[in-house]
C-alpha cells in the first residue's frame, strides 16, 4: 500500500483537517492546526507531503522520524502540529486495514 494523495481542508476561522488517501482506497483523517496559524501549518503539511507521497503508510514510526529529523532546525509548534495531524491520519488508516 502507498500514499497517493494528501489533501488539506481549511475551515475558517480556525480549523483545519487533512485527508490521506492510499492506492488501496484507505482514507485517514487528521487535524493539524494551531490557533491563528492554520495557513502556516497547511504549508508545512504540503511541504511534508512531497516526501510522504509514494511511501508505505503502515511505517508510521519511520515516517515520523524522517518528518521530524529531515530539516536542520527541528521541532517548533508549526512543524509538530503538521506532523501530529499526519500522524493521526496514518494511525486511522492503519486501523482500517
Amino acid at each position: 500500500m502507498k500514499i497517493t494523495k494528501i489533501t488539506t481542508y481549511r475551515l475558517p476561522p480556525r480549523w483545519m483537517f487533512l485527508k490521506i488517501e492510499t492506492d488501496e482506497g484507505v482514507v485517514g483523517w487528521g487535524e493539524p492546526v494551531i490557533e491563528g496559524r492554520a495557513r502556516t501549518v497547511e504549508a508545512a503539511v504540503h511541504e511534508l507531503s512531497d516526501y510522504l507521497i509514494g511511501q508505505d503508510p503502515s511505517r508510521i514510526n519511520d515516517l515520523w522520524q524522517v518528518m521530524y529529523r529531515a530539516g536542520f532546525y527541528r521541532g517548533g509548534p508549526i512543524l509538530m502540529s503538521a506532523i501530529a495531524g499526519i500522524d493521526q491520519a496514518l494511525w486511522i488508516s492503519k486501523a482500517k486495514c
